[in-house]
């Protein structure tokens, strides 16, 4: 958009309406935009936030989690059950199942989709969790307390796993690596969570690979049979961005929307935000894929405020968060924050036998990232320590009846 043309956004169009397209127009609206905000959902439900689906929508203890969002209110347009197919950056339009929808700025916002084990699609009794009729046609399955296995031991692998336990299924996890969150966390750190599976009653298999899905019946590769009254697969997403092929949107190695600092993607007047997208961490020296609630919330804000910014000239704000993510299995609160990757030293806070624990990564003294189980205080206080650069004293850290912000060098 060039000098001549600000101010002349009259019309955003968010393409897709999870967290982070609900929060984008959301965002406009508290950021004083005046002009047309329409957001294109693919499913036909009031938009919905997806935590809950792996636990009190899963076991019917809530109807739905549909966004406490007055859309109407808001000036907000919904358009809702229409799936996007392509985009034009050309003609400034979007492509829709119902036909071209134009925009003067556009925002991609269509999160990711499950990946899907192959050979089982189309075999009765396989799931996947991920949207509201996911965690519908589960809902029975748990109250007829099927053998239950699960598919990935995995964030959602084990939330779902707890909620099967809880409503009284056997339970068997497969892990084709050798331990649970094999992809998110290191050896050590995953080690202790091993036992956890145990303990819930639930029994989990590592270097377990599935050959087959059958009905009623999951083959692993080593001839093993598991009797299976239902199939969860939790084997992780990826981001949902098949639709913009051909669009010149530029998409990364793991189909992710490449955006820039600001948000924006290699197309003028396309953002991306959330699952879909990547961006530039300056804090961490490398480019970031969050898949997680907490970047889905954040990352609208600076969307909105560039769209904006635009329009007056202003200089672009820069997103660079403290990634954050939780999940609660098998009892316990588990959070984390920052990036661990490029730390130079792993210092633990406690016994990760017990309870409760914490391990932190720093790099040069100063905290990147933390992982609590169950120490809910040392999550608050080393994030503003992450944020803030604080170099820590590693003797002090280690002792975890010490506050975290009272084990800096200061």
């Amino acid at each position: 958009m060039g000098p001549d043309d600000r101010r002349a956004v009259r019309r955003v169009v968010v393409a897709g309406a999870g967290m982070a397209g609900v929060q984008t127009a959301v965002a406009l609206r508290e950021q004083g935009f005046t002009g047309t905000v329409t957001v294109i959902g693919a499913e036909p439900h009031q938009p919905y936030d997806r935590p809950p689906l792996s636990k009190a929508v899963l076991l019917g203890t809530a109807e739905g989690s549909a966004f406490d969002v007055d859309f109407d209110a808001l000036g907000i347009e919904l358009v809702l059950g229409r799936e996007v197919t392509g985009l034009r950056p050309a003609d400034h339009a979007l492509d829709t199942e119902a036909g071209p929808v134009p925009y003067d700025v556009l925002v991609v916002a269509t999160g990711a989709e499950p990946v899907r084990l192959p050979g089982a699609e189309g075999v009765p009794g396989v799931h996947l969790l991920r949207t509201l009729d996911d965690a519908e046609r589960l809902r029975p399955v748990l109250a007829r307390q099927h053998d239950v296995v699960v598919v990935g031991a995995g964030w959602i692998g084990a939330e779902f796993a707890t909620a099967a336990r809880e409503a009284g299924c056997a339970v068997t996890v497969v892990e084709a690596a050798d331990r649970p969150l094999a992809g998110a966390l290191p050896p050590e750190v995953a080690a202790p969570m091993t036992a956890w599976y145990a303990d819930a009653g639930a029994d989990l298999r590592t270097h377990a690979r599935v050959a087959r899905v059958e009905p009623g019946t999951v083959l692993l590769d080593d001839g093993t049979r598991l009797p299976a009254g239902a199939v969860v697969v939790g084997i992780g997403a990826r981001p949902a961005t098949a639709w913009l092929a051909g669009s010149g949107v530029a998409l990364g190695a793991h189909g992710e929307v490449v955006a820039d600092s600001g948000l924006r993607t290699s197309v003028p007047d396309v953002y991306a935000v959330g699952d879909c997208a990547s961006f530039p961490s300056a804090r961490y020296g490398e480019r970031l894929l969050v898949h997680h609630w907490d970047n889905a919330l954040q990352g609208p804000r600076t969307v909105a405020a560039n769209i904006l910014g635009e329009a007056t000239g202003e200089v672009p704000q820069v997103y660079d968060p403290v990634p954050y993510f939780w999940s609660e299995q098998f009892g316990r609160f588990v959070q984390y924050a920052g990036h661990h990757g490029a730390a130079d030293a792993t210092l633990w806070r406690g016994d990760p036998s017990g309870p409760a624990w914490t391990v932190c990564w720093l790099r040069e003294t100063r905290l990147v990232a933390l992982l609590a189980v169950g120490r809910p205080r040392d999550l608050a206080q080393g994030r503003r320590l992450i944020e803030s650069g604080t170099p820590m004293n590693p003797t002090l850290l280690t002792d975890p009846a010490r506050p975290l912000k009272k084990a800096t060098t200061a």
